[in-house]
């Protein structure tokens, strides 16, 4: 508790956070007036998904930002020290560190959305269950990046190396894991399938689209080839948390397996 409390109080001061909630708020507004001229019955779940092709570009570098500047911070500020000297290890520190992390920005931005739904009601006939499989996307990929966030700010020794190695990661995700799998794609066979898809969901970006487009009824997987069958060898749920497993689990430990005490501008 005293670690959300503390967390809590230098993002107030702080305008990291605010900045990026400001962000989602205005681009949650322009979507909805831009989607006032769609139908009321169907209209709903076309601005979910286009509200999600944008805001997707947004909150991953934001989530790794805060999560950076917030654990070197605490190295910038010889907090760091001072509380691994009161027999509290690292490990234990980062878990603390990241619950606070993860309770102050997502119940900000819990509370928007929420609201957001209460403005959609006066627009489109609203579907609850596939909007909190919106919120359900939007929570994993904020827990995802704040966590990866966590481990640059752990390993960086310096605001620059944050900033170039936050770049790095988005761009990562975005541009070149799905450049380099179409690279292997022509030798795509019924044997290999199934490890291709593995590669493939492993970036969260995909795992979180897939779980909310068949969530909410956009994809069906009716009639498929064989091969897609192989493709999708579970359900998209499943991809989703193993994703989430592994990316905390391998953020955590490069974390703790590289974590510098010192930062330095």
């Amino acid at each position: 508790m005293h670690y959300i409390w503390k967390e809590w109080k230098e993002n107030i001061r702080g305008k990291g956070l605010w900045l990026s909630v400001s962000i989602i708020v205005l681009i949650s507004i322009s979507i909805l007036f831009r989607s006032s001229v769609l139908s009321f019955d169907k209209g709903f779940y076309v601005l979910l998904i286009n509200l999600f092709d944008t805001i997707i570009y947004f909150i991953p570098i934001l989530c790794l930002f805060i999560g950076a500047f917030s654990i070197f911070q605490e190295k910038e500020q010889k907090t760091l020290i001072m509380l691994l000297t009161k027999k509290d290890n690292y490990a234990s520190f980062l878990v603390r560190k990241s619950l606070g992390l993860y309770i102050v920005v997502l119940v900000p931005l819990l509370i928007w959305f929420f609201f957001y739904l209460f403005l959609l009601k006066f627009n489109f006939a609203t579907d609850f269950k596939s909007y909190l499989i919106f919120v359900a996307a939007i929570i994993c990929l904020s827990l995802v990046f704040l966590q990866m966030g966590a481990a640059i700010g752990s390993f960086s020794r310096s605001r620059m190396q944050i900033i170039g190695y936050t770049i790095f990661v988005w761009f990562y995700f975005f541009f070149l894991h799905d450049f380099m799998l179409l690279s292997f794609l022509p030798d795509v066979t019924h044997e290999n399938v199934k490890l291709f898809s593995a590669a493939y969901f492993l970036n969260p970006l995909q795992a979180v689209r897939m779980f909310l487009e068949t969530g909410m009824g956009v994809y069906s997987f009716g009639h498929m080839s064989r091969l897609l069958e192989k493709f999708m060898w579970t359900k998209p749920v499943f991809f989703l948390l193993g994703n989430l497993i592994i990316w905390l689990a391998v953020s955590f430990g490069t974390a703790i397996a590289f974590n510098r005490k010192e930062g330095y501008e």
